[in-house]
């Protein structure tokens, strides 16, 4: 675990890199990843879980869809960005803080069905392992956990953090000339 939790991030982090071409894109979408974590850890602590293998298999699952849930949220604000910034340049002006905030609010607004249609199919698909008795359940039960958990969290941050982190870093852009 020493290695594979370290090389996932690196991973995760590469991809993101890779599909951005900017660092700032990068950890803001890197960002939902611990605020993922941290509900997993409540919902491991709640039920009385330890850590072992089996929970370090479903934080990095969880890893990986909460990087993915933030890329999506990116790609809606990055969208809304862009068609306000053309209607901008349209009508002969450069887009300002209210055009961002604008933007972000409609970004944001777009990706709530989308983003609660992946965590109800995701807690859907998973609470009945979590809860479930036989041969097996034990450990699936400890893959399953930090997910249900995690969901909870990444679902507060994907939809209220990153929009404001993103407004922060494109205000600050554009105040220093940066975005146009």
């Amino acid at each position: 675990m020493k290695v594979v939790i370290p090389v996932t991030l690196l991973s995760i982090f590469l991809l993101l890199y890779l599909n951005f071409r900017r660092i700032t894109e990068t950890v803001i979408v890197m960002l939902s990843v611990p605020f993922a974590l941290v509900g997993g850890v409540w919902l491991m602590w709640f039920l009385g879980y330890n850590l072992s293998v089996a929970v370090a298999v479903g934080f990095i699952a969880l890893a990986g869809v909460a990087a993915e849930t933030g890329v999506i949220m990116l790609i809606y604000l990055d969208h809304a960005w862009e068609a306000i910034k053309a209607k901008c340049r349209a009508e002969g002006r450069t887009p300002n803080v209210g055009d961002l905030y604008e933007a972000v609010m409609e970004g944001a607004v777009e990706r709530v069905r989308p983003k609660m249609m992946t965590v109800v199919a995701i807690m859907a698909g998973l609470l009945p392992i979590m809860w479930g008795t036989g041969t097996g359940s034990e450990v699936m039960s400890r893959i399953a956990a930090p997910m249900v958990g995690g969901m909870v969290s990444s679902t507060v941050l994907t939809l209220a953090v990153i929009p404001a982190i993103y407004a922060l870093v494109k205000q600050w852009r554009i105040k220093r000339g940066m975005e146009k």
